[in-house]
């Protein structure tokens, strides 16, 4: 055999390796290119997708009348926010078995008191569907209730869901057994849970939407 097939048959085998390389060196490439352009995707659609998760687990709808109501009534924006969460999840159009009506909740009978007590005389039922009439009026009830029972939130929030006059009768009764009310010693369950349900809510949009709640 020749020198130079001799030379031709021992310089195969290098070919045939250095062809393998580059070979692998080619999949490692697209596979590590692969991946970058897959973080880069995932880097610039995660704002979404962590919005839009946000936005399912703790919804925030009309913040600009939340702002703007806290701001008249003196109240924490996410109080009014916790509220609204835990009545009706920020849903329109919510009606209860009760009548309650909206975002807040109101029934027939506390807006028409609202309606008197605040000077909101063209008010009518139909205009509780209104995001803005609904939290305006659930708002000054918030306020009214929290002057009431002389800042106490856990007592206004209870009276929001039970009634003043059950809240009342709970006070007094404690009062005797010289005794404060406490969220444990309210006898409605619904009504415990429901306390607490706001005053966790409230601390989420507290977290979560400091600034569109202008906190």
């Amino acid at each position: 055999m020749s020198t130079r097939a001799q030379t031709v048959r021992r310089s195969a085998p290098r070919r045939a390796a250095a062809r393998r390389r580059a070979v692998r060196r080619r999949r490692i490439g697209a596979i590590l290119g692969a991946a970058l352009v897959t973080g880069l995707a995932v880097a610039l659609a995660w704002p979404s997708f962590h919005h839009a998760v946000r936005e399912i687990a703790l919804p925030l709808r009309h913040e600009d009348i939340i702002r703007q109501q806290a701001r008249a009534k003196d109240l924490d924006p996410a109080l009014i926010a916790g509220v609204i969460y835990t009545e009706s999840h920020f849903r329109d159009g919510q009606t209860s078995q009760a009548g309650a009506e909206g975002l807040m909740q109101i029934t027939p009978a506390t807006a028409r008191m609202i309606a008197r007590k605040s000077g909101g005389v063209a008010f009518t039922v139909e205009d509780l569907g209104t995001p803005q009439v609904n939290i305006a009026y659930g708002a000054w009830y918030l306020r009214y209730l929290l002057r009431r029972y002389a800042g106490n939130e856990t007592f206004a929030l209870a009276a929001y869901n039970g009634g003043e006059g059950n809240v009342d009768r709970w006070i007094d009764a404690a009062e005797r057994r010289n005794q404060a009310l406490t969220i444990a010693a309210i006898p409605f369950a619904e009504t415990r849970a429901y306390i607490q349900r706001v005053e966790d809510a409230k601390a989420e949009y507290r977290r979560s939407y400091a600034r569109e709640l202008g906190l």
